[in-house]
C-alpha cells in the first residue's frame, strides 16, 4: 500500500458492527483505496489461547478518493458502511502523515508491525522531544514502555526517563 496518488486524500468511514470484511471488499469492488490496520490479540478460547486479528481502530476504515469528484456520497451507500465521519455537510479529510505513518507500521496485508525490541544496554538514537538526534545507551525498561536511558551531555552521563516510541536502534 503506497500513497501513489496526490490528489486523492484519506477520509474516515464508520462501520456497521463486525462489517470491517465486507464494507473493505464492496468499496475495493467501486475501485476505492481502502486501509485498514489490523492488530494480533492473544485471547482464551476453551482454555488455549488464540491469537487473531482485530481491526486497530474497530469500526473504522481509511478510504482513499478525490473529493472534487463527488464520490462521497457513494462511499456512504456502500453495503457495510454507515457514514463518511464528517464536520459539517463534507466529510474531514485524515492527515496524510497519520495515514502514511500507520502504513509504515504495517505489512502489505495491513497488519501492524511489532514495535523493535529494545535491551538494556542498547545504543539508541532519541526520536522525538528535546533530545531528539542524541545517541544514548538503555540503562533500564520498566513495564509501562518507559526506559531509562543515559545520555552524554556535555561530558557527563545524564540519566532520563522516556517512552519507547521515542527510542530507535542505532
Amino acid at each position: 500500500m503506497a500513497l501513489d496518488d496526490c490528489a486523492k486524500n484519506w477520509f474516515l468511514a464508520q462501520l456497521k458492527p463486525n462489517s470491517s470484511k465486507i464494507a473493505e471488499r464492496n468499496l475495493n469492488q467501486q475501485g476505492f483505496k481502502t486501509f485498514l490496520p489490523m492488530e494480533e490479540q492473544t485471547r482464551q478460547r476453551n482454555g488455549k489461547f488464540v491469537v487473531t486479528l482485530r481491526p486497530l481502530f474497530p469500526g473504522y476504515i481509511f478510504v482513499a478518493f478525490d473529493v472534487a469528484q463527488g464520490l462521497w456520497h457513494a462511499v456512504n451507500s456502500t453495503s457495510g458502511v454507515t457514514k463518511l465521519v464528517s464536520f459539517g455537510e463534507k466529510p474531514a479529510i485524515v492527515p496524510k502523515d497519520l495515514v502514511s505513518q500507520l502504513l509504515l507500521r504495517c505489512d502489505d496485508q495491513g497488519k501492524m508491525l511489532p514495535i523493535q525490541s529494545i535491551a538494556s544496554g542498547d545504543r539508541v538514537t532519541l526520536t522525538k522531544g528535546p533530545f531528539a538526534n542524541f545517541l544514548a545507551e538503555v540503562e533500564k525498561i520498566s513495564p509501562n514502555q518507559r526506559a531509562w536511558v543515559l545520555l552524554d551531555v556535555m561530558g557527563s552521563k545524564t540519566k532520563v526517563s522516556v517512552g519507547l516510541d521515542q527510542l530507535r536502534s542505532v
